[in-house]
């Protein structure tokens, strides 16, 4: 698979391209444009430098001081329980401590809504338990089923693998993803494995998910509090079932973080550019919400190719990047 050369591969397989920043828009500003002009609430925000100028772009501000909206930084040198009053801490930081801190101050001030709970983040950081909600939901009604793609834990010995993914049942190719998502550049690795011998130049820990042919699309669909929208990404093309044994070797794609090419405005088949169902979507949200207690995150959806109604959620993300404005809300 070419690439142009403002493209990359993201840890689903999506062909990312840069666009301006006029094109997008922080998720958070799905709840903003709705929020009802009132008395000041004052967010304190957690955020590392790169999060800060992703996320705090002047639209979002302009429009959060129109509806009495403050942002104001937290800092981490100083107590927090000092600083404020508050009504919203927003957060994206990892390690022990913050989370100590982040925990003691939720139980201290119930009053202060916190963005998310430290405990809830740290579930995502596990690709082994990250999709075990939606595993466990068997989300399945008239408007389609929602599942996730068949999975195993590789935690050491390479060697190994080839055995584990026989047993398992697994049927090539396998998608590779670092156990661990942490945010790091190496978490963000993907390697895509077409045969067994491949298979032993993998490196654990490590989580490998079948692919599932999806027509070269995936659905990016943003959740925050009870707000959805949704966006198409160009995604790794099908593989040929006939084709397999002619491919051999791990494919490696490194993550790039930058706005995704959309597929909105492509000339796609009717059949793999159709949105899955809006109350699927809405359902599986407020399961989402509930089972892992979040209220900011992300979804990345495919279906199932040659299906309508065959969905699976292959990863989730909290706190996720920009929104593009042509989002289906």
């Amino acid at each position: 698979m070419k690439l142009t050369d403002n493209e990359e591969i993201t840890m689903n397989g999506t062909r990312e391209m840069e666009t301006t920043e006029q094109e997008t828009s922080s998720p958070c500003s799905l709840v903003i444009e709705a929020f009802p002009v009132k008395k000041s609430i004052i967010v304190g925000y957690a955020l590392t430098s790169k999060k800060i100028k992703s996320f705090l772009q002047p639209k979002l501000e302009g429009l959060a001081r129109n509806k009495g909206i403050l942002f104001v930084a937290i800092d981490q040198n100083k107590p927090l329980s000092e600083q404020g009053p508050f009504d919203i801490v927003l957060h994206k930081q990892i390690g022990k401590e913050w989370r100590r801190i982040l925990e003691e101050f939720r139980l201290a001030h119930p009053d202060v809504t916190v963005l998310d709970p430290p405990d809830a983040i740290l579930h995502l950081r596990n690709r082994q338990s990250m999709l075990q909600c939606v595993a466990d939901m068997n989300l399945s009604d008239s408007n389609g089923r929602v599942g996730v793609p068949k999975q195993l834990v590789i935690k050491k010995d390479a060697s190994s693998i080839p055995e584990a993914v026989n047993n398992a049942g697994l049927r090539l190719p396998l998608v590779a993803k670092p156990l661990v998502a942490d945010g790091s550049a190496k978490s963000h690795e993907l390697s895509l494995a077409y045969d067994q011998h491949s298979l032993l130049k993998l490196e654990p820990p490590l989580v490998l998910q079948e692919f599932v042919n999806h027509g070269g699309v995936l659905f990016k669909v943003y959740i925050v509090g009870e707000a959805i929208r949704v966006v198409r990404r160009f995604s790794l093309p099908d593989v040929s079932r006939r084709e397999l044994p002619k491919s051999a070797g791990v494919f490696r794609f490194p993550r790039v973080s930058c706005a995704a090419a959309s597929a909105d405005d492509a000339d796609l088949d009717p059949s793999i550019a159709e949105l899955p169902p809006r109350p699927l979507l809405e359902r599986l949200a407020k399961e989402l919400r509930r089972g892992l207690g979040l209220r900011l995150f992300n979804l990345d959806i495919i279906r199932e190719h040659g299906t309508r109604d065959r969905f699976y959620v292959i990863d989730i993300n909290y706190f996720p990047g920009k929104v593009r404005e042509n989002a289906r809300v």
